[in-house]
């Protein structure tokens, strides 16, 4: 089955941007690739905001990187435009679909929000986390309150210099336990 793999990049005390929604401290972590891990993909998806500020940095013109690319919000109109997909579904609604479609894994992009929204639904099967060592004090969570706890496993961990980890982890999905009966 497809995967959804939330892969970003963030701060030590869990911001993936300032408060203004810039993201000036991600460095470029020497002898760190990306290369991997897009040969793993084929489809994006991100919130409304990741993808202005993603348009912001690009100067205006998105680079979908050759995946389809899906953008979800409920202020923008939906539809396709520039080769990205613009959606107000649900993401269980939108990931059902992707799902049912061969392919390779799906990487949630972020933000927050989406994230949330995707935690309150179980949605995300892996979490790749880029940690830069820096605290930023305040920003924009990547991981807003309001979900349900969720626990994961560790599957890989590497340090890039002195200021830059690589963690991976895996949705780990217990079996429900059988309910146990009350006696009165």
């Amino acid at each position: 089955m497809r995967r959804v793999i939330l892969s970003l990049a963030l701060s030590l005390d869990g911001y993936i941007a300032r408060p203004d929604g810039s993201v000036d401290f991600l460095d470029d972590p020497k002898g760190h690739s990306m290369a991997p891990f897009f040969k793993t993909i084929d489809t994006a998806i991100m919130g409304r905001k990741t993808y202005e500020v993603g348009l912001r940095l690009s100067g205006g013109k998105f680079n979908t990187y050759g995946l389809a690319t899906y953008i979800m919000t409920s202020t923008l109109p939906a539809g396709e435009r520039d080769g990205i997909i613009f959606t107000g579904e649900s993401p269980k609604s939108l990931l059902a679909s992707l799902r049912k479609r061969k392919g390779k894994h799906i990487w949630h992009m972020g933000g927050g929000e989406l994230t949330r929204a995707f935690l309150q639904e179980d949605l995300i099967d892996e979490i790749h986390l880029g940690v830069f060592l820096k605290l930023l004090g305040e920003g924009i969570p990547v991981f807003p309150a309001g979900f349900p706890e969720r626990h994961f496993r560790l599957l890989e961990h590497k340090a890039y210099g002195p200021g830059f980890l690589s963690l991976k982890f895996a949705r780990s999905r217990a079996k429900s336990a059988p309910k146990l009966k009350s006696k009165h």
